[in-house]
């Protein structure tokens, strides 16, 4: 067992690298909980076995937990552990698990294509000027907000004040930060343009050429914990690809949001560690609310990959439903 690589999948099955897993819990403490699983797997598997040397003890303990890690595990929906390793540290890499088309075959639809589609429009052959701040100029922002929510939501959101600088349009702010993370959008000679390959692709494919490059840079780039007030808990935007499997299996029905918290908490229990210690909430809540709120919501619902329907207005417990909409099939193409 100590032959295992830092950056190899952990023996005990968790689908994390093993330096980010049991590594650190051998070298401070003894065995416990599902490392302690495969310690006692072992012995049984040993059992009234001889070998001849260590060496080829060593070949037996290989082969057992290789069978181990490709085997389908519960709390991975069907997944294996060596599978759940690649979706986890090889999201864009795994051809065997998953791929992500270039172009897609149709013109899809998204929040964050409505948005992108008006600053494109914005930007045009001139380019839009800046504020002093560098941000986007509020003319614009007041006229975006206006298009994107409709004027009765344009009036709730503007109840307490107007839109005066560009986070008060927040979904454009963030927008404009995955644009520009992903080489669509930059400054150039003080004026935001539209970069050599985003003209391209907006004129040969339209907004499927330009989707896949928003998915990828949202997902691997763009900071999640930057949307809300939430800790780090950095596992739940590596685990992206692990919701939308699910969303893939059992996201043609409507299902609470709270199913799919049950599942990533389930996955991967590790993740409440991450959670630091709060005196009005618990980690498992914190991390709960997290979830659904940066991944089902922020990504998920940003990017018009699932539907979602309130089902409480509690300010701090908002519930809600959701299930997949036909663009997850086109943008994300699962093989497992």
């Amino acid at each position: 067992m100590r032959n295992v690589g830092r950056n190899d999948p952990c023996p005990c099955g968790s689908g994390l690298k093993y330096k980010k897993c049991c590594l650190g819990r051998e070298e401070t403490s003894s065995p416990s909980g599902l490392h302690e699983e495969i310690f006692s797997d072992v012995r049984e598997a040993m059992k009234g076995k001889q070998f001849a040397s260590r060496e080829e003890a060593q070949v037996f303990l290989n082969g057992f937990v290789q069978q181990r890690n490709s085997a389908p595990r519960d709390e991975f929906h069907g997944l294996s552990s060596d599978q759940m390793n690649g979706i986890l540290y090889y999201p864009f890499d795994s051809p065997e698990l998953v791929t992500f088309p270039s172009c897609l075959d149709t013109q899809p639809s998204a929040p964050i294509l409505t948005l992108f589609q008006l600053l494109a429009e914005a930007i045009g052959d001139q380019g839009l000027k800046p504020t002093a701040t560098g941000n986007l100029p509020r003319k614009f922002l007041r006229e975006a907000g206006l298009a994107y929510w409709g004027e009765v939501g344009y009036q709730k959101h503007t109840q307490f004040g107007n839109i005066r600088t560009e986070t008060d349009l927040y979904d454009m702010h963030v927008t404009r930060i995955v644009a520009e993370l992903a080489g669509l959008v930059r400054k150039y000679k003080g004026k935001f343009i539209l970069g050599r390959d985003c003209r391209k692709l907006l004129g040969e494919r339209g907004m499927a050429g330009i989707y896949p490059r928003l998915l990828r840079t949202y997902a691997e780039e763009f900071n999640w914990g930057y949307r809300d007030g939430y800790p780090e808990i950095d596992f739940i935007q590596r685990s992206f690809l692990f919701t939308l499997y699910l969303f893939h299996r059992y996201g043609g029905d409507w299902r609470p949001s709270g199913f799919y918290e049950d599942a990533f908490l389930r996955a991967f229990p590790i993740v409440l560690k991450e959670v630091p210690p709060i005196s009005y909430s618990t980690p498992e809540k914190e991390a709960r609310n997290c979830y659904s709120w940066r991944c089902l919501k922020g990504f998920a619902e940003f990017l018009g990959l699932v539907e979602i329907e309130q089902e409480s207005d509690d300010l701090f417990e908002r519930r809600f439903k959701l299930k997949k909409l036909p663009l997850l099939n086109e943008a994300v193409l699962f093989h497992v």
